[in-house]
């Protein structure tokens, strides 16, 4: 997350229109293995004067997750602006749904100001607390909470009692899965890649956690963290970590497909092994999701979301 300065915005004349300069981060080159300075390029655009039902926002926070990589290879050409959600405060309005002063989550992407009609915006929840960073509608009360919360409801369908496995825990992601599962009443093991990771992770209430990156074999920390197996695996990172855990599930397990992290900036594709008869011999299910499923319920998620943040 990237907190944004305040841009100077040039005023003509009162009776003139407002004349804004929007700088826009721009995807000049396709991503080619791990994304480099000049796959980038800063430019100023002016914007028009926002027309009736139009609104003009300024950035606070721009997101920068993960998913921007394989994302941007398939929905986006070289040239057009980094794509990615936003917090934006809306400076002049048109529109009476969004008065001057008020918050908005947006889709505008990597750029400072924007102009919108409203459609593509969400306002902040009207009682969000004074206390609780409006970054975090970029995040635990955002994509990524909601993320974790219908992964564990939706996908797995997670009980309490249950034992629960996520990668890349100490992500904007993972770290929630945790949580959550703890809430519910579960046993959680969570794998990162930093021993400051794995200190946080216990400090958010894992009952386990290990540094993927020191562990002498990824199947005996595995086992060691939970000997009698996995119901259910909440999935971020893909490759090597993924074929191994597998073999760590319960019958019946279930697994929910989130991220592959681990081969967003691989130049060729990974290959096998295959899980193929690990998943029939221990008759898994494995579903991929994203949020946006259950856009209908997102309302009332946040709220969930934030009660459980302010507890």
């Amino acid at each position: 997350m990237r907190k944004i300065k305040n841009c100077s915005v040039t005023l003509s004349c009162p009776k003139r229109s407002t004349m804004v300069q929007a700088k826009t981060w721009i995807l000049k080159k396709h991503f080619d293995g791990f994304p480099k300075d000049s796959d980038f390029e800063l430019k100023v655009e002016q914007l028009p004067e926002p027309k009736d039902g139009e609104v003009l926002l300024e950035a606070v926070f721009l997101s920068v997750d993960p998913y921007m990589r394989p994302f941007s290879r398939v929905r986006m050409k070289e040239g057009e602006v980094m794509i990615g959600t936003q917090v934006a405060k809306v400076i002049q309005s048109k529109n009476t749904a969004f008065p001057v002063g008020s918050h908005v989550v947006s889709r505008c992407g990597w750029r400072t100001h924007s102009v919108s009609d409203g459609t593509d915006l969400i306002p902040i929840m009207p009682d969000w607390p004074q206390d609780v960073s409006l970054s975090l509608a970029l995040g635990t009360i955002g994509m990524p909470g909601l993320t974790a919360l219908y992964g564990i409801e939706e996908v797995l369908g997670l009980q309490k009692g249950e034992t629960l496995l996520v990668n890349a825990a100490a992500g904007a992601v993972g770290s929630v899965v945790g949580q959550i599962a703890k809430i519910k009443g579960c046993k959680v093991v969570g794998s990162a890649g930093s021993d400051s990771k794995v200190a946080f992770l216990k400090e958010l209430g894992f009952d386990e956690a290990f540094n993927y990156k020191t562990v002498g074999s990824l199947e005996e920390a595995l086992k060691k963290a939970s000997p009698e197996g996995y119901d259910c695996f909440f999935e971020n990172v893909g490759g090597p970590f993924s074929a191994v855990a597998l073999q760590q599930m319960k019958n019946f397990g279930r697994i929910a497909v989130c991220g592959a992290i681990s081969t967003y900036n691989d130049t060729t594709p990974q290959t096998g092994p295959y899980p193929h008869l690990t998943m029939i011999f221990k008759q898994l299910k494995m579903e991929g999701f994203m949020q946006s499923r259950w856009e209908h319920k997102h309302p009332e998620s946040l709220k969930r979301l934030m009660g459980w943040l302010k507890e």
